[in-house]
């Protein structure tokens, strides 16, 4: 039965962060060859990261492998033969764990804003549609891709493998953390994951936590609020990933009023057109986008040309503190003296926010379920974290917000039509 074939000989990957990613499930080896997964060889884990951090060139590819090992250590050496763990489920584990993250797109997180996409859709579209990755799920069962698929919508029956993958401890965490705290060359989002895995335990439809190990769970939420506030949302990446943004509805718009593009931009029609078809979607990854980008550096439009030119040779936007709430009044203002000095402020003066919850449980009548890390006690009484530890009791429910103001500021010192603008934004936010 192809489901438990295995591999004449183990095969493995040397990784940096787990050392080696084991595969001996033939089902496993024949997903990592198809052309779907072999994409996200040509995406990058952390978008427009790499700009701040020269390190963070790692893919989705990476990281795909990596959160695929943990489940691997999980399901074989952490759950098996505890009664609590259906062992029939472990293919399904290891299967919606390497396939997680097959439908993102270039630029991940950014590109979906502007096009309005959902990877998650996009990774059942794959899972399901007529796909390498498909014929090899098929052969499993006929029904197999739907429970992957199931899996990754977090609908499936098996509450306890959808934990596994997404869940506020889980190997998708645990992976990009370790991963991105690597690339990057930050110590931020190190902690013990040898440790979490040791005191892990399945129980009904959860995972939970041995008591002792709750110190491990607190260095890893720690983690993970650092490396969101020094890594992910550090404010020249976010600069970048503003400008990536202003390319794309530039584009669109210029689509849209029929511009004749020097480089005509095939690629992107279905995109444009909001009609999206898996095939032209698999057809995107970051070299296609930077390709079109380097080509319109050469385009007739001047705010096209000077965006692209400002990506691709790293040439970003300034940036000041900005309280929406408080200033916007000063935003009306800013905008009407960016239009005088001919600055379109659509695309040349940017808000930018930033938001994270670092550790929550889910409140009757509030909006969205976050299911809470529950530690078991050596009474078989289960407790949530924040309960007992007052570390992650500090940060329980606090979401953190941060605004940005974002602008050319040499552009505006070019001359004297604009020079003195960077000044009044300054001024008019009470900025030194």
């Amino acid at each position: 039965m192809y489901g438990t074939m295995k591999l004449q000989e183990e095969k493995v990957f040397k990784d940096p962060v787990h050392r080696y990613v084991h595969v001996k499930d033939k089902v496993i080896w024949d997903l990592i060859g198809t052309k779907e997964f072999q994409r996200l060889r040509r995406i990058r884990q952390l978008g427009t990261t790499y700009v701040t951090f020269h390190g963070a060139e790692h893919s989705r590819f990476n990281h795909s492998l990596g959160v695929y090992e943990i489940v691997r250590r999980i399901v074989d050496n952490v759950f098996k033969n505890r009664q609590e763990w259906d062992n029939s489920q472990r293919l399904l584990s290891l299967c919606a764990a390497l396939l997680h993250d097959l439908g993102h797109g270039p630029f991940s997180h950014s590109f979906e804003k502007v096009f309005h996409l959902d990877h998650e859709h996009f990774t059942q579209e794959i899972i399901l549609g007529k796909t390498e990755v498909n014929d090899v799920l098929t052969k499993v069962g006929k029904d197999f891709p739907q429970k992957v698929a199931d899996v990754i919508a977090k609908t499936s029956e098996h509450k306890l493998v959808i934990n596994l993958i997404s869940s506020q401890i889980d190997a998708d965490r645990m992976d990009y953390l370790l991963r991105d705290s690597y690339f990057t060359g930050v110590s931020y989002g190190q902690f013990d994951m040898e440790r979490i895995l040791r005191v892990m335990r399945p129980q009904e439809d959860q995972i939970v936590i041995k008591y002792t190990g709750m110190h491990a769970i607190e260095d890893y939420i720690m983690s993970r609020y650092q490396m969101y506030w020094q890594v992910y949302f550090h404010p020249v990446t976010r600069s970048a990933d503003v400008i990536l943004r202003k390319i794309l509805h530039r584009a669109k718009a210029l689509y849209d009023k029929q511009y004749k593009f020097q480089s005509d931009p095939h690629h992107f029609y279905s995109l444009f057109q909001e009609k999206v078809t898996l095939e032209d979607y698999l057809k995107l990854d970051e070299s296609i986008i930077l390709y079109y980008f380097q080509m319109w550096q050469e385009e007739d439009d001047q705010i096209l040309r000077d965006l692209c030119t400002r990506f691709v040779n790293r040439n970003l936007f300034k940036y000041v503190e900005f309280d929406p709430s408080k200033e916007y009044k000063v935003l009306a203002k800013l905008e009407s003296l960016f239009l005088e000095a001919g600055l379109d402020p659509e695309y040349y003066l940017v808000v930018d926010s930033s938001s994270d919850l670092p550790y929550d449980f889910y409140r009757p009548g509030e909006e969205g379920e976050r299911l809470p890390i529950h530690l078991l006690m050596a009474d078989g009484e289960l407790r949530e974290l924040s309960r007992e530890s007052t570390i992650v009791d500090a940060i329980s429910g606090k979401r953190r917000t941060d605004h940005k103001l974002y602008f050319p500021g040499e552009l505006l010192a070019v001359d004297g039509k604009h020079k003195n603008l960077e000044q009044q934004i300054r001024v008019l936010l009470g900025k030194k």
